[in-house]
């Protein structure tokens, strides 16, 4: 019989290559969403039959941080992760046959503004300032609260993930545009809302030099194949690269893969007004994420695309692929 697997969230971009992948892996792959075909989160008996006896729980669900941080974005941000997150743990727990391994979506973003020196698990501080940083850990704590103790955990704090339809995308189109130089951190007024709100990033890093830790898609895939055969993997486990760059960096390697010379660089002036046109926060470019996989590395897991460079034409060539194949 062909083992289970069950993911919360296969519609999204990561979701969907997990889905494809097991598939072909010979697996029973059974998703949970709001897409046709799925079982609904509300239906809670439906999900207990899903989980009872499956090989592995995914839970990837959440509304896309790439959003403004209104008052009703906000609460839908925290919602969206904590309820089906929370969903998946009641679901193991009334199982007979509860699933040895649980895999859940976190976010690096959980760790403070670091540019003086790189987070790990081990000696990582988290953030206290931000909203974002509140919904990691909000996230990570459901996962975590329910007893499950027939049932391993690991939280993913997923660093900026690349691949072929994720962020990268919008920041490629820039580059092809002229507009793919270092993105500048600067003085911007801090309004009591966005203060109130804990969305207001203080002005840091400059010069592009803020930290950008990444990973590519396929290691993502291949790190949760990874913790199924390491049962010492367990906790909170960075999902990033063995090799960050800062944000000057990242653009100079993607107008590269790009074929293209010049980017102009951009102020934060110019993000903040691009974000409010664009309905997203600065905040995601600015923010300097600079974390290494402490536990991975030490596990022995090898990363499929440890540099950046060549992470980046790997999804090049993809995505021109892709494009000579007709619909």
């Amino acid at each position: 019989m062909a083992e289970r697997i069950v993911i919360g969230g296969a519609s999204g971009f990561l979701g969907q290559r997990l889905a494809a992948e097991y598939r072909a892996l010979g697996a029973d792959v059974v998703a949970i969403g709001r897409s046709p075909g799925e079982i609904p989160w509300g239906d809670a008996e439906a999900i207990r039959a899903a989980v009872d006896g499956a090989s592995l729980v995914i839970g990837l669900s959440g509304k896309s941080v790439n959003s403004r941080y209104t008052a009703a974005n906000r609460a839908e941000l925290v919602r969206s992760r904590v309820e089906t997150t929370r969903a998946l743990g009641a679901a193991i727990a009334a199982s007979a046959r509860p699933a040895p391994l649980w895999v859940n979506a976190s976010t690096a973003t959980i760790y403070r503004h670091a540019d003086d020196r790189p987070q790990t698990e081990s000696t990582g501080e988290y953030g206290t300032e931000l909203f974002s940083e509140d919904i990691a850990k909000a996230w990570e704590a459901a996962l975590f609260e329910a007893e499950l103790p027939g049932t391993r955990r690991v939280a993913l704090r997923i660093t900026i993930a690349l691949g072929d339809g994720s962020a990268l995308g919008p920041l490629g189109l820039l580059a092809r545009f002229g507009l793919g130089g270092a993105n500048s951190d600067g003085w911007w007024p801090a309004t009591p809302a966005r203060l109130a709100a804990r969305t207001y990033l203080r002005p840091r890093t400059s010069g592009g030099r803020q930290k950008f830790s990444w990973v590519h898609v396929d290691d993502i895939v291949g790190i949760i194949r990874f913790a199924q055969d390491t049962p010492e993997l367990e906790g909170p486990v960075i999902v990033g690269s063995p090799n960050p760059t800062d944000n000057a960096g990242f653009m100079r390697a993607l107008r590269k893969a790009l074929g293209v010379p010049v980017g102009l660089p951009s102020q934060r002036w110019m993000l903040e007004l691009a974000s409010l046109v664009l309905g997203t926060e600065a905040e995601l470019i600015l923010k300097s994420r600079w974390v290494l996989p402490e536990k991975l590395l030490a596990a022995g897991y090898e990363f499929r695309y440890p540099d950046l460079d060549s992470a980046l034409a790997q999804i090049v060539a993809a995505q021109r692929e892709r494009r000579r194949i007709p619909a």
